[in-house]
């Protein structure tokens, strides 16, 4: 296996990890003056200043682009530039992505990275605990790296469908052959349970460091790993499942106020004091603006306009953009809209750059006019706003490009809510159970909207696109009601963009075959192994 990299930490200095990858050339091996198991892992600092590292850096790859690509464009929130080679030369508009595409492989790397490093972390933990006489320090970071684990290969399941499982990749580079199967899906999706299980076990109820994964993060995120078992495979006990789980969560925040919705959904997204301080986050990925390229969070730079940003950084590519279908999907008087999108007329005042010094505004063209210092043209006459935190004058923390430390939402309180609410509804074609509408409605007031007194699924998945639009989820929610129905709502949708005279240039979706509801395994990866071109087979637990 050339590129399923098999990451191999040897020890860390203050909060940085001594890695090395190992392809077909076999480990390198640890220099003799970096730390060793005999002389680390001594203290809870030094296994926190480990796992850290599990948050950020290892993410990147997949967080840069392909979160969007996979996420929000394939499943028709979000367009991509024509032609733009970083974000696959538009065939995650097209839905004809190809083995050899960038991204796709990018995704991949990201994954099985992030899986190496939780490895590596697990076993030598695990080793280390034969060595010191209280080992719960050690439990704890054993727990921690299996929720980042499992999160990982929640992802490779849903994104790849059957793929890989790698638990020990010292093992696997000593024993010099780097074949191994693809597992079923299901098994990969049992697999992420199971790690998710062990770290609920042992993860404390509350962070210990802030922006660190608790017991309850576990358990909500089980809660929404169960949701996909029994809507993809059609498995309805899994339903029970996720409502159990997501009402355990309900319950501690009702009965302790350390998880609640924010009331300030915006901020959430724009400024990174209140993103950081929110009871909202069950898992976040955290950033750090001084640490520069492939450490901070680069999503402004991609997704903000270039009026607000170009004076200050140079940057503002517009290369993410709401798609038309998106936008008209905003019900009248849902605050979420202005909360998740800039267009005509949107106004900060506390955006100033040499351009704006009284504030920034939104000042769009119709299609064919050229882009100035004051005004900005996308093919839909908006940008997305969440993750775009301003230019310099806003005071937060910037890399030269506006890479900033804004944390990246994977798993919110609000999820939680929603998968409780769609969970108690089950295969039932309604429900007006107090518990599920308290919950849904919960998110739903939240946006300035009149509670509901029944729900239906479609209700349920309409509130999930406007609540999480732009977070990287839709596709996965689009993918786990099968084909059958993928194919409806993507082959229903807009993707086309404005012409200048406002008329539309338009382009549907393109779902025809089961086999599109999955990435595929790039093609770099089946060459250098080629049992992943073979059938799956079950993985042994």
């Amino acid at each position: 296996m050339k590129r399923i990299q098999v990451y191999v930490l040897y020890g860390m200095l203050s909060t940085a990890l001594l890695m090395a990858s190992c392809n077909k050339s076999f480990l390198d091996r640890p220099s003799l003056n970096n730390p060793t198991l005999d002389t680390y892992y001594n203290t809870p600092d030094e296994v926190n200043g480990a796992t850290s590292l599990l948050y950020n850096q290892v993410w990147y790859d997949f967080i840069d682009k392909a979160f969007h690509c996979i996420g929000e464009v394939y499943s028709g929130n979000m367009l991509t530039s024509a032609g733009d080679p970083n974000y696959g030369n538009n065939t995650y508009v097209y839905m004809t992505v190809q083995a050899t595409d960038g991204q796709d492989l990018n995704a991949w790397n990201a994954f099985y990275k992030v899986v190496g490093n939780a490895n590596v972390l697990i076993n030598t933990f695990q080793q280390k605990k034969a060595q010191v006489s209280d080992p719960a320090y050690l439990n704890q970071g054993i727990a921690e790296a299996r929720f980042i684990r499992g999160v990982a290969y929640f992802y490779i399941g849903r994104v790849y469908g059957d793929a890989p499982i790698i638990t020990d990749p010292v093992a696997l580079a000593d024993s010099g052959n780097f074949n191994v199967p693809r597992y079923y899906q299901e098994d990969v999706l049992k697999f992420a349970l199971q790690d998710l299980e062990a770290a609920e076990a042992g993860l404390p109820a509350t962070p210990y460091q802030p922006g660190r994964v608790t017991k309850y993060s576990a358990i909500g995120m089980e809660a929404k790993l169960f949701l996909y078992l029994a809507t993809f495979f059609n498995q309805p006990q899994y339903y029970d499942s996720a409502a159990v789980k997501a009402r355990e969560v309900i319950d501690y925040a009702q009965s302790t106020g350390n998880i609640a919705l924010n009331p300030d959904y915006l901020g959430m997204f724009t400024n990174p004091d209140i993103a950081k301080a929110s009871k909202e986050t069950l898992f976040a990925l955290q950033w750090v603006a001084s640490g520069g390229y492939s450490y901070a969070n680069a999503i402004q730079a991609y997704a903000g306009p270039a009026p607000l940003l170009k004076p200050d950084f140079n940057t503002g590519y517009s290369s993410v953009i709401p798609t038309l279908d998106l936008l008209n999907a905003y019900q009248s008087g849902d605050l979420r809209k202005s909360w998740s999108v800039m267009q005509q007329g949107f106004h900060r005042a506390d955006w100033k750059n040499v351009n704006f010094p009284n504030g920034f505004t939104y000042d769009t063209m119709p299609g064919g006019q050229p882009d100035d210092a004051y005004h900005i043209t996308t093919g839909t006459r908006s940008n997305s706003l969440k993750y775009v935190i301003g230019p310099k004058s806003t005071g937060f923390n910037f890399s030269s490009q506006g890479g900033n430390d804004m944390p990246i939402y994977i798993l919110r309180y609000a999820d939680v809510l929603l998968i409780y609410a769609e969970a108690v509804l089950g295969t039932q074609a309604s429900t007006s159970d107090p518990s599920a509408l308290a919950a849904f409605n919960a998110v739903h007031e939240r946006a300035g909207l009149p509670p509901v007194s029944s729900l239906t699924k479609d209700m349920i998945m309409y509130e999930r696109r406007v609540e999480f639009a732009f977070e990287g989820d839709y596709w996965f929610d689009i993918q786990r009601q099968g084909f059958a129905k993928a194919q409806q709502i993507i082959n229903a949708q807009e993707r086309g963009t404005l012409n200048g005279d406002g008329s539309i240039n338009h382009l549907g979706g393109n779902l025809h075959s089961p086999e599109q509801l999955f990435m595929p395994i790039p093609s770099d990866e089946v060459l250098a192994d080629p049992e992943l071109a073979q059938p799956p087979v079950h993985y042994h637990f």
